[in-house]
């Protein structure tokens, strides 16, 4: 009889097999933000984003396609509201990505739990006990470390980090709603195939026509987006998100240590320390489901 996880009933096989999956994805997650920025001097982020959708929906279309049953849905214009926002956060982080340290940029995405738990608050009425202010407090206190405004000057391209884990949280306030009619299944289906065409609008104006090479790791980008994708669903399919879940947080040594690799970045004593309180913080104030939707949210 296969040994089981105390509590949940997850084989240990599984569990093992779903925290390699999360640390593989972590790590995908984390050259995709190299790749961003090898690409980003060609290409506008906007860019980045329509052809990141693009390939996204060519590599799920077999699935949606064998699955039609799954474009049923009670939610079609927010749907469309649904991936502008997913959008804009994805634009967001590139352009972090593109101009700042890639672990600042990472460990600033890591306060999207913190907003989305505040906004629950705000706007669902969610009641927050004293644990989780103190949370939502000491997250925003390590964004501050990592933003540093006693440095004199806030880098601008943080900021877009913490405007794209806003608008993660938003994203995911409106999905809390949409899935008591829709499943998990219909909800990324829509988002695959609603974001391709909406990116295109943006993406127009700012339009650049890669060389072969930034084409080559724009396709790639894709791909490897499109397995992270694939291996986290699995892995959340194996094991309880309580378990695999905070694994995610892997991608910001596997970012320092890529960013040291190929841009000889070093990140200081500060970007730990505040990265640490935002990890911390995010686990304190999310609970399993929470948690999985922000880290699915983030691919």
């Amino acid at each position: 009889m296969p040994a089981t996880c105390p509590g949940n009933g997850t084989t240990a096989n599984n569990a093992t097999l779903a925290a390699l999956l999360v640390a593989g994805a972590a790590t995908l997650s984390a050259v995709d933000a190299v790749l961003v920025r090898l690409v980003s001097a060609e290409v506008h982020p906007f860019v980045i984003g329509f052809f990141r959708s693009v390939f996204g929906l060519l590599a799920f279309a077999p699935w949606i396609v064998t699955h039609r049953r799954l474009l049923a849905t009670n939610h079609r214009a927010l749907h469309a509201v649904r991936a502008v926002l997913k959008l804009l956060s994805l634009v967001a982080f590139y352009a972090a990505f593109a101009a700042a340290s890639l672990a600042d940029a990472t460990a600033i995405m890591f306060t999207a739990p913190i907003f989305l738990t505040l906004g629950a608050a705000l706007f669902l009425g969610e009641r927050l006990g004293p644990g989780r202010i103190v949370g939502v407090l000491a997250g925003f206190a390590g964004a501050l470390i990592v933003l540093r405004p006693d440095a004199g000057t806030v880098s601008p391209a943080l900021l877009f980090a913490l405007a794209g884990a806003a608008l993660v949280a938003v994203a995911q306030l409106m999905l809390k709603s949409m899935s008591a009619r829709d499943n998990t299944d219909t909800l990324v289906a829509w988002n695959l195939i609603v974001t391709a065409p909406l990116a295109l609008v943006p993406a127009v104006f700012f339009w650049t026509t890669p060389s072969p090479a930034v084409l080559g790791l724009l396709i790639l980008q894709g791909v490897l987006g499109a397995i992270n994708m694939a291996m986290m669903t699995r892995a959340f399919s194996l094991a309880d998100a309580s378990l695999v879940a905070p694994i995610d947080f892997l991608r910001l040594p596997a970012v320092a240590l890529l960013g040291f690799v190929m841009f000889s970045e070093i990140p200081d004593t500060a970007t730990w320390i505040g990265a640490a309180i935002i990890v911390g913080s995010a686990l304190v104030v999310s609970n399993g489901e929470r948690l999985v939707r922000i880290v699915r949210n983030n691919r």
